[in-house]
């Protein structure tokens, strides 16, 4: 399995809010060379930080067509098929907000890493959010108003970062932004899919149901999701997978939610679910959870991978690690293979991808952000 181990995740968080992108201190990833890379410099590019800012600020004075802006920011990934998520998301995006122009960035450094240096696809730059948005305030461009709209599934630890990368913008951070500009520039956000338990939860989970009441009639489907370590649990937002699964249930009880991470709620978790709902053999449909199939998709849920040595030993947690989805529950006597594996990320099912975008109209008319006047509060 390949898990994001917390140090590295803590590490790869310091290196973005730095903007300094690297995999390690020996090796330096330079940024994917397309023929869009010229640069055209209006000062002297003398570190990674400076380099790379440049070719985002001329990224966006080249495509720059309207006053108004929307940064879409995902986690990230280094597979082609979510490439191709992200590619049809900012289509639909493009399609549905006409005046907007529409950009979009990754949160991860080692997805962005990765990205850059052609892991599993060619080379492809994907800059972190605090890049986009300092581009947004160079001289010759300034939106005046500018949209974050998170990818992310809950309101949890990326999604504090999403947050955080605004305040950091808004309050001139590294003090070389126009500060009359950040008073007067209209900030807003979007909210992540199941931000709101009463409005978005029983959204996803009637769109999930239209999507897979068929695989539900013949079988268990079990939605994986990502989660957050207990020490994680930004905002609580764990208990989303939980009211989404209640939600499911209203339609099927077949239906299951589990995660990666998330405590009580791992594979094992929703076997023992599953066991207790006296569904003991037959199909098992897996579906991840995720704005894209990636690495978790394709490795943690439908993957080859598996611990069996004459049965299976849970770690202190509670998790059967080192084993897949399909693994486990096809050891377990469940008519689970690569036939029943749904390997599609949210962003690629229109109905729920709805869902952030109405997300995104609802921060467009509502009320601006004010982080400017926690740095200014007499103004």
């Amino acid at each position: 399995m390949k898990k994001i181990k917390f140090l590295m995740m803590a590490i790869a968080a310091v290196a973005l809010s730095a903007g300094f992108v690297a995999c390690n201190d020996d090796e330096k990833i330079e940024p994917a060379k397309t023929k869009t890379d010229t640069v055209y410099v209006d000062r002297p590019i003398d570190n990674n930080w400076s380099r790379y800012q440049q070719l985002v600020t001329n990224e966006v004075k080249a495509k720059k067509v309207h006053d108004k802006v929307i940064l879409l920011v995902a986690f990230g990934s280094t597979w082609q098929q979510a490439f191709d998520a992200f590619d049809v998301t900012v289509a639909a995006y493009q399609q549905r907000f006409p005046e907007y122009d529409v950009f979009l960035s990754f949160s991860s450094a080692i997805c962005i890493n990765r990205a850059a240096a052609g892991e599993n696809v060619d080379p492809r730059n994907f800059f972190a959010p605090g890049f986009w948005l300092n581009a947004f305030a160079a001289e010759g461009v300034r939106y005046e108003e500018i949209v974050v709209q998170s990818l992310q599934v809950i309101p949890g630890e990326e999604y504090t970062r999403v947050i955080n990368y605004i305040k950091d913008f808004a309050n001139n951070s590294n003090g070389d932004l126009n500060d009359e500009y950040l008073a007067e520039v209209v900030l807003k956000l979007g909210v992540p899919l199941l931000q709101d338990k009463e409005t978005d939860v029983p959204e996803v989970a009637k769109q999930l149901n239209e999507l897979y009441k068929a695989q539900a009639a013949e079988g268990v489907v079990a939605f994986m999701g990502h989660g957050n370590p207990d020490s994680y649990d930004t905002y609580k937002a764990n208990i989303r997978y939980t009211q989404l699964e209640e939600a499911l249930q209203t339609y099927s009880k077949k239906y299951f939610v589990g995660t990666v991470d998330m405590m009580d709620n791992f594979k094992t978790d929703v076997l023992e679910r599953m066991q207790a709902a006296g569904i003991t053999s037959g199909k098992v449909y897996c579906h991840p959870l995720m704005s894209i199939d990636g690495d978790h998709g394709h490795n943690d849920m439908a993957g080859d991978d598996d611990a069996w040595d004459n049965g299976y030993e849970a770690n202190e947690e509670g998790e059967v690690e080192d084993t897949s989805w399909k693994m486990f529950f096809s050891r377990m006597g469940y008519e689970c293979s690569n036939e029943t594996m749904i390997e599609k990320g949210l962003l690629e099912l229109p109905t729920v991808r709805n869902v952030w975008m109405q997300h995104t109209q609802d921060a467009i008319d509502g009320e601006a952000l004010d982080f400017y006047h926690s740095m200014f509060p007499e103004e």
